[in-house]
């Protein structure tokens, strides 16, 4: 890998995220070769990140789950990107509207990771990443796309600039989860009193698969997740763009809900 393209990718990624520019997809110079390049390239963000004090990371999340966007995208798995400690919030919330270029809203299971794993322990599948876990809730992912144009879509900038994620929203820990039939649990959403329900299974036919397929990727990277971490699972209905005055509530059955608020 060139040392030097990731190092200009992430330091051109760092930059456009401060000054809240529009996402524009990487080309020429800065476009990275491969998907481990791309990844080499998150995770150097991630070290600026830290060097420059904006945060370290508390989470991970997982992104492009459908095969077909896979194949759209020219890609064979998942991708995965890191979510900042300071950016997991513990609902119910109220964000504002004008802290981010274009917010999205997703609508998932969160994973709280029991244990230090070494990446000496994958593969993982979804009964091994559930006897990892020590709680879960529902949750909403924070997207920040920076308006991005959809028509360019590919997955090598996406996964440099780590995955569009702003946060996660925790709503409480659901009990007895370990008796649950994630492949079909039913989850509920109100947006704006419009009613939507769906099933857990959405998530990569049970969203332990994703937590699995995360703990994968990391593994693949020589990265350690750490006991406390939380990784969300996949979204189980499609990206909500909040407009201000959004209200939204998302259930886990009759196990428990989470809730924001979208202000100016």
């Amino acid at each position: 890998m060139n040392k030097d393209r990731i190092e200009l990718v992430a330091r051109h990624l760092f930059q456009e995220n401060q000054r809240r520019a529009q996402f524009e997809w990487l080309k020429g110079n800065f476009a990275p070769s491969s998907l481990d390049e791309a990844y080499a390239a998150q995770t150097r963000l991630h070290e600026i990140w830290e060097e420059e004090g904006i945060g370290v990371i508390g989470g991970w999340k997982i992104a492009i789950t459908s095969p077909a966007m896979q194949e759209l995208c020219g890609i064979d798995q998942p991708c995965v990107g890191a979510i900042l400690q300071a950016n997991i919030h513990q609902g119910p919330l109220s964000v504002k509207l004008t802290d981010y270029v274009r917010l999205g809203l997703e609508f998932e299971l969160a994973t709280i990771l029991a244990e230090d794993i070494d990446p000496s322990r994958a593969p993982f599948d979804a009964n091994s990443a559930m006897a990892v876990t020590y709680e879960v809730a529902p949750a909403f992912e924070l997207i920040e796309d920076r308006a991005a144009d959809y028509a360019g879509f590919e997955a090598y900038s996406l996964v440099a600039d780590n995955t569009w994620n702003a946060g996660v929203v925790l709503g409480p820990k659901l009990l007895g989860w370990q008796n649950i039939n994630w492949d079909n649990h039913p989850v509920r959403l109100n947006y704006n009193g419009a009613e939507e329900s769906a099933t857990t299974g959405e998530a990569m036919g049970n969203p332990f698969n994703a937590l699995a397929a995360v703990l994968n990727n990391l593994s693949k990277r020589k990265i350690a997740a750490k006991k406390g971490q939380v990784v969300i699972t996949g979204s189980t209905l499609k990206t909500r763009f909040a407009a201000a005055g959004d209200r939204a509530r998302y259930s886990i059955g009759e196990l428990g809900a989470v809730e924001i608020a979208v202000d100016n």
